[in-house]
């Protein structure tokens, strides 16, 4: 397999610095850290891959995320434990969040290696929510979400299979799981972890930060180059998703600057709060749009192209209508703009 070469910085990158210029090709392991090693693994999406992390505990390895549930991500699973992991048996599971590619194999892992899984409350609450839904009610959420958001109705007609829930990608949840409490630390790699909590992309993502060793394992809370999903979710209309987002943000900004990054995405990197402090001049600047658009009354659906500059389908066109919905509903928290409901059940938002 050909290195997976990074690209220049480009924008979103300024002012950080990336100690890796590769990095792992599928199945093989590069170390980051004393006692963390960084695996990459595929996903079948736009954003083409995950970074995982194995962490040695001694006498048996702890992961923090397991990937996505795909025959491949399960081959190359059971190839790395047959090989340059077969010294010591997997202990634990931590996942991040519940998101499908985080957790998606988490699963199969605990039936194949009898281990159990960690995670925070509020991210196992989700995961059995979201996954226990059947593709039906899925379907219907989203119609009804496209309608609220004022979608015409021939650019809501989702492609074959992509009004399937995520559940596709997640092998079926453990029974039971062991509950990451975010007060409490987790020892792992011969060091304690701090557990740092990210919202907004997800409802109680847990970040790890070990002071002893200098690194932060992310998740998607803090990426290079790219931001994370933050959305109003289907069933969620009045919620604050960036707010959240933004307060979180500054926990992460709160840790120590010589902290080297582990992210889910792209490469590991040097400038924690210069990128917290690039991601939140983000989310301001496409702030001042949405005000501007709402100067008069307007759907979600008219004021999305004012955040984003592309045009979206199916799936895609799902994720960026509700993070539309979240800059609007973060306006609506400030007493800056209003919504209201017109007879048909559109959603229109107007500044106050």
């Amino acid at each position: 397999m050909v290195e997976q070469k990074h690209t220049p910085p480009g924008k979103g990158n300024e002012h950080l610095r990336f100690p890796f210029e590769v990095a792992p090709t599928p199945g093989t392991m590069i170390d980051v850290a004393p006692g963390v090693k960084w695996v990459r693994m595929p996903l079948p999406f736009r954003l083409n891959h995950i970074n995982l992390w194995i962490l040695d505990d001694g006498d048996g390895w702890t992961l923090v995320d397991a990937g996505i549930n795909t025959n491949e991500t399960q081959a190359l699973w059971t190839d790395l434990f047959a090989g340059p992991l077969s010294a010591k048996p997997l202990k634990r599971v931590i996942c991040t969040h519940y998101h499908p590619d985080h957790m998606g194999l988490a699963g199969w892992l605990s039936e194949t290696y009898g281990v159990k899984v960690w995670a925070t409350p509020k991210e196992i609450e989700t995961a059995r929510f979201s996954y226990g839904l059947s593709d039906a009610e899925v379907s219907a959420m989203t119609r009804d979400f496209f309608k609220r958001g004022g979608v015409p109705r021939a650019s809501s007609e989702m492609p074959a299979g992509e009004d399937r829930n995520f559940a596709q990608f997640i092998w079926p949840l453990p029974a039971e799981f062991s509950v990451v409490d975010p007060a409490q630390p987790v020892n792992a790699a011969k060091t304690t972890w701090q557990i740092v909590v990210g919202e907004g992309h997800s409802p109680q993502l847990a970040g790890l930060h070990a002071a002893g060793l200098g690194v932060l394992i992310a998740g998607d809370q803090v990426l290079p180059g790219i931001t994370p999903n933050v959305s109003v979710f289907n069933a969620e209309d009045d919620s604050n998703p960036l707010q959240l987002f933004l307060d979180s943000l500054q926990r992460y900004r709160a840790l120590p600057p010589d902290a080297l990054v582990l992210p889910s995405h792209k490469l590991p990197f040097y400038g924690l709060q210069e990128r917290v402090d690039q991601i939140t001049a983000h989310h301001e600047e496409r702030l001042v749009r949405v005000r501007i658009v709402c100067a008069k009354s307007v759907t979600a659906a008219e004021v999305l192209p004012a955040i984003f500059d592309r045009t979206f389908e199916g799936i895609q066109l799902r994720f960026a209508l509700g993070e539309t919905m979240a800059h609007l509903n973060y306006l609506i928290g400030t007493g800056e703009i209003v919504r209201e409901t017109t007879p048909e059940g559109v959603y229109l938002y107007r500044a106050v």
